[in-house]
């Protein structure tokens, strides 16, 4: 079940899908330039895009979930090649994690930024 009215993004870049809270904390405030426990949810996908984590703040601690497809590959649009990351609404993130392909018109695309 995912929050309504909560802000998802997405990493464009692959990441070591061995990496865990610290790490993927520190990936979502330089990538996406948000703090990890500001309540939204973090994306993340392996190399091979066929795994996805996402980190979220449950407002006691940092969380991940942690998602492999049994066949296929987790698709996103290519919507800009020098975007950064993506933003996504709840609708889209649930037909992610459903292994369905994500149009365009629900993705919004942001550009590499400085550190909030």
């Amino acid at each position: 079940m995912i929050p309504h009215g909560v802000e998802i993004f997405i990493a464009r870049e692959p990441v070591n899908m061995r990496l865990s809270f610290d790490r993927l904390a520190g990936l979502a405030e330089a990538v996406m330039g948000r703090p990890a426990r500001c309540r939204a949810l973090f994306v993340f996908f392996g190399k091979r895009r066929d795994a996805l984590k996402v980190l979220f703040y449950d407002g006691s601690g940092l969380c991940i979930y942690y998602k492999r497809l049994d066949r296929g590959r987790f698709r996103i649009p290519d919507i800009g090649s020098d975007a950064a990351h993506l933003e996504i609404g709840e609708h889209e993130l649930e037909e992610l994690l459903d292994g369905l392909a994500l149009e365009p018109r629900g993705v919004k695309q942001h550009k590499p930024s400085t550190v909030h």
